[in-house]
């Protein structure tokens, strides 16, 4: 209403051709009730402060300044103008302006989106370190599954975490989060003995994880190179899925290593080294790169970040015992 009431002073024939620097001057000046003073405190030159002054006084089709008994002073019109003029630009400057995050303060749902594997290393360690932070912050894990790169561009998803060789939708930005591997993941006293070698992938069915419906892998595509097929004996959406099937049977999933090794000891598994050209697992986080500035989201970042370290350094912990 303040806008209105400052807009429908001016001429109607001349609104399009209004320049919006001329309200902090026009502002100024009805605060001073003097040109000079007015123009230093916006950096106009007394010159280009006349010119502004004849500007505004054309527009609004009133002198503003008058002479009075004690100087110059406002015209009945500059002085209704003044109070709706301050509060308007006062309201401008907050909108303009980035609010302080603080995120002890915060009440929102923040959602990201990750394998099953991925949300059982980071997501307890998150939300515990999160809820000591932020009470009024609630993290709400998402499944991958399709349709999940304009989700995230449009702002319903906060972060996704995803493999460094996964390849950015337009418009998202991305940072490292977690190195990892792979490992082929059987059970204690599996016919293998412990080692695998390429051709065993022919021999002992496989546990697929599809995660967006589409069984082919670059493992596939290696063995095809070498001229093997692996029998396929489940599908299934989920890594931990993977990991029980295999702890009964003498089927064999080949999937992240810090994840298996978290298993390893409840299902009785074994954790072996790939025979594969490619066995390095990078995990990077993503995000729509519009909201690089949005500093929720950056805090987010950072607490994610804080938590993949400590999983990393528990793992090399744990690695070197």
């Amino acid at each position: 209403m303040k806008c209105k009431f400052i807009i429908s002073t001016m001429h109607e024939k001349h609104l399009r051709a209004i320049d919006l620097n001329l309200l902090p001057v026009l502002e100024a000046l009805l605060r001073h009730r003097n040109a000079t003073r007015a123009g230093a405190e916006v950096g106009l030159s007394q010159p280009a402060m006349s010119r502004a002054l004849g500007r505004l006084r054309y527009l609004l089709d009133d002198p503003l300044l008058v002479r009075g008994p004690g100087g110059a002073m406002l015209s009945p019109r500059a002085e209704a103008l003044r109070q709706p003029l301050a509060a308007l630009l006062a309201e401008v400057r907050t909108l303009l302006t980035d609010p302080p995050f603080d995120p002890a303060e915060e009440k929102r749902t923040m959602r990201i989106a990750m394998t099953d594997s991925q949300a059982d290393l980071l997501l307890a360690p998150l939300v515990r370190r999160i809820g000591l932070a932020a009470r009024g912050i609630v993290i709400e894990w998402l499944p991958i599954a399709p349709g999940l790169p304009e989700r995230m561009l449009t702002g319903e998803i906060d972060l996704t975490l995803a493999l460094d060789t996964t390849p950015l939708p337009r418009g998202a930005a991305s940072e490292p989060l977690l190195e990892d591997s792979l490992a082929v993941v059987v059970r204690r006293g599996h016919p293998c003995g412990g080692i695998w070698s390429m051709a065993d992938y022919a021999l002992y069915p496989s546990v697929v994880v599809s995660l967006l419906g589409d069984r082919a892998s670059e493992i596939d595509a290696e063995l095809a190179a070498a001229g093997l097929e692996r029998p396929i004996t489940a599908i299934v959406p989920t890594f931990r899925a993977a990991a029980d099937i295999v702890a009964v049977t003498d089927s064999v999933t080949t999937i992240s290593r810090a994840f298996a090794a978290g298993l390893a000891g409840p299902l009785g598994l074994m954790l072996i080294a790939p025979p594969l050209a490619q066995i390095k697992l990078g995990v990077v986080a993503v995000w729509a790169r519009y909201r690089s500035s949005d500093p929720a989201l950056g805090w987010l970042r950072a607490m994610l970040r804080e938590v993949a370290q400590q999983v990393a350094d528990q793992g090399s912990s744990s690695t070197s015992q």
